[in-house]
């Protein structure tokens, strides 16, 4: 039987965008629990389940009675106070003083009690009206009108959703690369998120932050990307894909299908200028459907068996046919072998 045509071709460099995915879960940027301060019965709720609220907006009234009445006792008494301050001052501003300059201090010091105990009976009244932190959404009501509430009971959740936080898992390999290539551009890395529908969001994040420690049980590091969510599509709890994709500048590209496996560790049969042909060891930096991005041993130089690894051995002198590199990667369409 005929043997196949031994085709030679070399390394393409070439601009090459890689992807690397991560699944991950979605945050909203604040995602707070409103809480009663103060006990008492709720009056009518005016707000409902999913409504978006502005900052400052009242959410909640808790029926004010028994603070209303406690403020009103505590500013009788403060004013008490302010009169037994005064008549005691007027007394020891005399030329000749009746009462002594200890009596004054004494008075100006109830006077100060007094005071505080208005401000605390005010700040328990202002407690009855709970209102919206930030801009946000409303989530589920836990309770309703006329229910007896007890100090610290959640009422319900609020979400600030115009940016998200979205949180994955990078391996440590993956985050030294990352962090290898943090002093060069990074204007050419483009972030992306990937529903659970299988569509891509249509907003492109950046990364804001990594975590300071690796998880020792897994081996990866926490990151996170926002992601602006201008007509709040994404909700606190929605799960996705990250996908980031990086463009590697002037990177050397080979097909898979030219390299072949010994003990997991991946080769080449690179021809030198005598048309013999030598066994070379390659590292592979990124793996991308048909080619692989080397990260050594090969450059561009070089010249290596494309069809017919399986018939030629380390020594052997050859007869050949030279493909272009950019001929070959404009047809590619088997794997490595």
């Amino acid at each position: 039987e005929e043997q196949r045509k031994i085709v030679v071709t070399s390394p393409a460099v070439k601009d090459v965008v890689t992807t690397q995915k991560y699944v991950c879960q979605i945050h909203s940027r604040r995602h707070i629990e409103l809480r009663a301060l103060e006990g008492g019965y709720l009056e009518p709720i005016t707000i409902k389940e999913g409504q978006s609220v502005k900052q400052g907006e009242i959410l909640f009234k808790i029926l004010p009675v028994y603070y209303r009445a406690e403020l009103d006792s505590e500013v009788a008494e403060a004013q008490r106070a302010q009169i037994e301050y005064s008549n005691t001052k007027s007394l020891y501003d005399r030329p000749t003083p009746v009462v002594s300059e200890q009596e004054v201090k004494l008075a100006k010091a109830k006077l100060d009690r007094a005071n505080a105990k208005v401000a605390l009976a005010r700040a328990k009244l202002n407690f009855t009206e709970i209102k919206a932190p930030f801009d946000g959404i409303i989530d589920r009501l836990y309770n309703q009108q006329g229910s007896r509430i007890a100090e610290g009971d959640i009422l319900t959740t609020v979400s600030d959703n115009d940016v998200m936080w979205v949180y994955f898992n990078v391996p440590e390999a993956r985050y030294l690369e990352y962090m290898a290539a943090d002093h060069r551009d990074k204007s050419n890395e483009q972030i992306e998120l990937m529903l659970a529908n299988g569509e891509k969001f249509s907003q492109v994040g950046k990364i804001a932050a990594i975590e300071a420690d690796f998880n020792n049980e897994t081996g990866n590091i926490k990151f996170r990307a926002d992601f602006p969510n201008p007509d709040h599509l994404l909700r606190y709890g929605q799960t996705g894909t990250v996908l980031i994709h990086q463009t590697l500048k002037n990177a050397i590209v080979i097909p898979q299908r030219a390299t072949f496996e010994i003990l997991d560790k991946r080769y080449v049969y690179v021809v030198d200028k005598d048309n013999v042909i030598h066994q070379r060891a390659i590292t592979i930096a990124h793996e991308m459907d048909d080619i692989f991005v080397i990260q050594s041993g090969l450059d561009a130089k070089d010249k290596f068996v494309l069809e017919g690894v399986r018939q030629v051995h380390d020594g052997e002198h050859i007869e050949y046919e030279y493909l272009k590199p950019e001929k070959v990667l404009s047809n590619m369409k088997y794997h490595a072998e």
